[in-house]
């Protein structure tokens, strides 16, 4: 093993000729054969190992919409400073939690794949992601999810894409666990319908014991175009000196074995005690897991505050952790075996039975949420006559939504239209639009429900001054999607989306992405759940504004 001081010259020099010369390499690409991952040309298996690899980003099931985090794939010094630090770690696939997709890839992406490591993709980002206090799947997040797909699509080294990471940690927001997997369902149509190599789709989910087997099968029953691609799985449970039955590890790959696609561990490295050994990289690599197990993934490569880091970066340079030293270590001495593409012949193909509905899992397994349609959105707003000025505030859409989509007020079926209720499986057709195009639909309802009652009623869209009247027109081009949807919005539209997703995610140069909140993006709408508790808070929220009148 070289010393410090021999290691480091060495790092150094790799790292400037990285960033000198980039050459050409094109990574075979990783295909899905049953529950394994493999290379597509010479058919042997493949089995990750992996880094995270980004500073200072969350993504993991809450929203926040004024962050910047830095895009580590369009950082081309960061990729040439480090990748010399990712071979020594024998790395061959990093995952990253979000990037912005206007930025230029190309370099960083192509160095990777010179380094021969491959790149996991989570497709959401810090400011736009689905979020488990309120979930939605909306035509927003449809834009931000399909135009990161564009930005890695056409490189070979890109192995997949997470829909989601920890979206769901309890009991009480399984019912976002849906919103994902029509996520899921949505990118893997786009892809397709694009004409792209087949890449695959999964989820990150967390270990949490109460939610652990439903949600394991939630995402793998029924159709497989709407069942994930690949299951990723952050553990944390090996802690220090264990064994493979002591951290649960037996117990996991027991639960697993019969799984119809590959698993993974989409994070691990428990940090109690520092520094860390890193036994479990010895087990997850050896036969006791390699037969259901496609590899894992340790987090993290840079220090951060939560202490998970393998180096520590100071300006541009790097130093190596204990951890680093520690990993290097473990990796070297692993050797998985495992079996050729050509002669394997899957025995696990059978999906799983979609969890039933109970106090414990209150999501329903179909249907799912509706696929988010902009070209639909447009179309229904172009032909309604009463809608919400475009410069509506994010508090009075929430508002109103209050006073209108009241049942008790209103009645049951105003909002009908636009409802995403996952735990009964009522979804409008226009459920997916934005807050604005929503708030629109339901004002829509509302102002009609009142010329029925009195057609002398003048003030039924003014809302507080927050609405205005419109001719409504409904072109040629919207007649079929608008028939689909029916007049009370609660028809299947079966249309598929004919934009791309080419305009989303924003984001400004030097590799970092900046979001500020909107009315029309970052407004969330009511599930229009309207159990005992919220219904209360509705009302009271009503009674404030005026009851069914609202804001008039």
């Amino acid at each position: 093993m070289l010393g410090p001081r021999l290691a480091h010259v060495a790092i150094a020099t790799a790292a400037t000729l990285v960033s000198t010369v980039i050459a050409q390499t094109t990574l075979d690409p990783i295909v899905i054969k049953g529950s394994k991952f493999f290379y597509k040309t010479n058919g042997t298996e493949f089995f990750i190992k992996g880094i995270a690899y980004q500073q200072d980003v969350g993504g993991n099931g809450t929203a926040n919409t004024d962050v910047n985090f830095m895009d580590p794939l369009a950082d081309t010094s960061g990729c040439s400073r480090d990748i010399p630090y990712l071979q020594q770690l024998q790395t061959n696939t990093i995952r990253v939690y979000a990037i912005d997709p206007t930025q230029d890839h190309t370099q960083c992406m192509q160095m990777l794949a010179n380094a021969g490591i491959y790149v996991i993709a989570d497709l959401s980002s810090p400011n736009a992601s689905i979020n488990r206090v309120d979930p939605a799947w909306t035509t927003d997040l449809y834009s931000r999810y399909t135009s990161v797909v564009d930005a890695l699509a056409p490189f070979t080294n890109t192995l997949g894409f997470f829909a989601g990471n920890e979206v769901s940690n309890n009991i009480s927001n399984v019912n976002a666990i849906p919103f994902v997997k029509a996520a899921v369902r949505d990118t893997k149509a786009y892809i397709a319908a694009k004409n792209y190599r087949a890449i695959g789709v999964g989820y990150a989910a967390d270990d949490d014991a109460t939610i652990r087997a439903p949600l394991e099968d939630f995402l793998n029953c029924g159709p497989a175009e709407d069942a994930v691609d690949f299951f990723g799985y952050n553990i944390y449970s090996w802690c220090g000196q264990s064994t493979f039955e002591l951290s649960g590890y037996a117990d996991r790959t027991a639960e697993f074995s019969n799984y119809s696609v590959p698993a993974f561990f989409a994070e691990y490295g428990c940090n109690v005690p520092e520094p860390r050994l890193f036994d479990e990289t010895l087990a997850l690599y050896s036969s006791n897991m390699t037969g259901v197990w496609s590899g894992g993934i340790v987090y993290d490569y840079f220090q951060e505050t939560n202490g998970f880091g393998l180096i520590t970066l100071t300006g541009n340079s790097v130093s190596a952790l204990p951890d680093f030293t520690a990993l290097s270590t473990q990796i070297a001495k692993v050797t998985p075996t495992g079996v050729n593409m050509a002669s394997y012949n899957p025995t696990n193909t059978v999906a799983r039975a979609c969890p039933a509905t109970s106090a414990a899992w209150d999501a329903v397994a179909s249907p799912l949420p509706v696929t988010p349609n902009a070209e639909l959105c447009s179309c229904m707003v172009q032909n309604l006559t009463c809608v919400a000025k475009s410069d509506i505030s994010d508090a009075t859409i929430g508002t109103l939504f209050a006073g209108i989509c009241n049942p008790l007020l209103n009645g049951p079926n105003i909002c009908a239209g636009i409802a995403a209720n996952s735990t009964t499986g009522a979804y409008g057709a226009y459920g997916m639009c934005s807050a604005v195009e929503q708030l629109s639909w339901a004002m829509n309802s509302y102002f009609f429900e009142q010329q029925a009652q009195n057609s002398a009623n003048t003030d039924a869209c003014d809302f507080g001054g927050n609405a205005t009247t419109q001719t409504p027109s409904l072109p040629s081009s919207c007649s079929a999607l608008a028939n689909q949807a029916g007049q009370a919005g609660t028809g299947t539209v079966t249309s598929a989306p004919t934009g791309t997703g080419s305009s989303g995610g924003g984001g400004s140069g030097g590799g970092s992405s900046t979001t500020t909140s909107s009315a029309a993006g970052a407004a969330t709408v009511p599930s229009f759940d309207f159990g005992l508790l919220k219904l209360g808070v509705y009302v009271s929220v009503a009674a404030m504004v005026g009851g069914g009148i609202v804001l008039m």
